[in-house]
């Protein structure tokens, strides 16, 4: 038992490296001023909405996907959880230390809208690969991989056009950036899942496998 909590302690960093990159992905995606991807123009809207932080909209979102994907029989894990909190607690953080320039001219926009999609991907990969549970929005996505037996591509795209929709019609902004991220991110990510050797389909620690893993032994 004591192999098995040096060895889920030794998943943390890998996990919490993974919210960060997705929390400058996230702010460097809006910054590129060409509009944001279409998760963010959700959050950007209700922040408009409300008197919600950037961040804190971010949580909120996350906190009924959790709510909605239980409900549906995705049981979250300790990343789940973790990734709900986080990555919007990462996200003010970014924003208020001035980590990520803002962009108006154009090659530069351009520049920073591919490099946060090429983030965002890595950090999806990153805390997927700890296998100690999806993010809220990545967990509903990999529920729906499974489900529907379609790529992380497709489900990705379908979710992305959805919650697009929805946050224009709060005020969230909508510019051809958010077009290429909705278009690539999925790509993306399937990228990193090829190169890391990643199966997009393989089982993650919810709360009650990472409970038996480490009180009971070894997940077989």
């Amino acid at each position: 038992m004591r192999q098995n909590w040096i060895e889920f302690l030794l998943r943390l960093p890998v996990l919490f490296l993974g919210f960060f990159l997705l929390a400058i992905g996230i702010v460097a995606n809006l910054y590129s001023n060409l509009g944001t991807s279409p998760w963010g123009v959700l959050h950007v809207g209700l922040s408009n909405v409300t008197p919600l932080t950037l961040g804190q909209a971010t949580q909120l979102v996350g906190l009924l996907i959790v709510l909605f994907s239980w409900i549906l029989g995705f049981a979250p894990g300790l990343g789940t959880l973790a990734n709900m909190v986080f990555i919007g607690f990462f996200v003010d953080l970014v924003i208020a230390w001035g980590l990520v320039p803002l962009q108006t001219e154009l090659p530069w926009q351009l520049t920073q809208l591919v490099v946060s999609i090429g983030i965002i991907g890595a950090g999806v990969f990153l805390y997927l690969r700890v296998q100690l549970g999806a993010g809220p929005r990545d967990g509903l996505m990999m529920g729906l991989v499974k489900k529907l037996d379609k790529s992380v591509s497709i489900v990705r795209v379908a979710m992305e056009v959805v919650v697009c929709i929805i946050g224009y019609f709060m005020g969230g902004p909508v510019g051809i950036g958010t077009v290429i991220t909705a278009l690539s991110i999925g790509y993306s990510i399937q990228f990193f899942f090829k190169i890391g050797r990643f199966d997009s389909k393989s089982e993650q620690f919810d709360l009650p496998k990472l409970y038996e893993f480490l009180t009971k032994g070894k997940k077989k």
